[in-house]
């Protein structure tokens, strides 16, 4: 029996879709015809869709497809194909580096997104519109430090954080938010991260102290009417 030696099973490009597939191709460069390539090359795509099921529902499935047939071809198949050939210098291609944000939260509890609603706060003309905006992002300011810091705030620390992120810019009379309660929270507006602990819901679920009482109790009641029974009957001695 001849087994395929280590030099002869090389020339798999594309290992997803196996080496039958690569001789496909390889024979389909083979084909004089261009018609006939370009037949064979459909049938080619077609099956190269049927072992990749999971990405059918892609909108550029098919455009990848051919990309990787021509790939596979080592950029040399010729067909009438419905998409152009890729370049082949995008097989070296690095692909772009993602730059790291390297900004720094002043308040993490308040995040990225806060900071940038300061911004878009402060970039509102001044007016009735502006003042609610500030009123919102307050309030909106103490749910994040209640949320992750799972205690109550003082009103004052809110302001002053506002003033920090915005640098001065916005700002309001503590005065006005204590008399007039703007920045207080319903217990229905603040819902927190924490949960209860999942023994002790199990424990609160699971014991039911009036149902185990009831339960002693009717068990208590038939034992003792057993007894009552058991007692009403003559006691006869044994005889030796």
């Amino acid at each position: 029996m001849h087994y395929p030696n280590q030099e002869s099973r090389k020339g798999i490009v594309w290992k997803e879709y196996g080496r039958n597939v690569q001789k496909i191709v390889d024979h389909i460069l083979t084909i004089d015809d261009k018609e006939k390539r370009t037949h064979y090359a459909n049938i080619c795509i077609e099956l190269m869709r049927q072992l990749n099921p999971s990405t059918k529902d892609a909108q550029d499935h098919t455009t990848k497809l051919w990309d990787h047939i021509f790939i596979m071809s080592n950029f040399k198949l010729d067909v009438e194909a419905p998409y152009p050939m890729p370049d082949p210098s995008i097989l070296g291609k690095k692909p772009n580096i993602v730059p790291y944000t390297n900004h720094r939260l002043a308040y993490k509890h308040y995040g990225r997104n806060i900071e940038l609603v300061v911004k878009e706060v402060q970039a509102m003309e001044d007016g009735t519109e502006k003042d609610d905006a500030i009123i919102y992002l307050a309030r909106l300011m103490k749910k994040s430090y209640m949320t992750w810091n799972k205690e109550n705030v003082d009103d004052e620390v809110i302001l002053q954080h506002l003033k920090e992120l915005s640098k001065g810019k916005l700002s309001l009379d503590s005065e006005k938010v204590q008399n007039e309660k703007l920045l207080d929270i319903q217990i229905k507006d603040f819902k927190p991260m924490a949960s209860k602990p999942a023994f002790e819901s199990m424990s609160s679920a699971g014991s039911r102290p009036s149902q185990n009482k009831d339960f002693r109790k009717s068990n208590n009641n038939n034992r003792g009417g057993s007894n009552s029974s058991n007692s009403s009957r003559p006691f006869k001695k044994r005889s030796n």
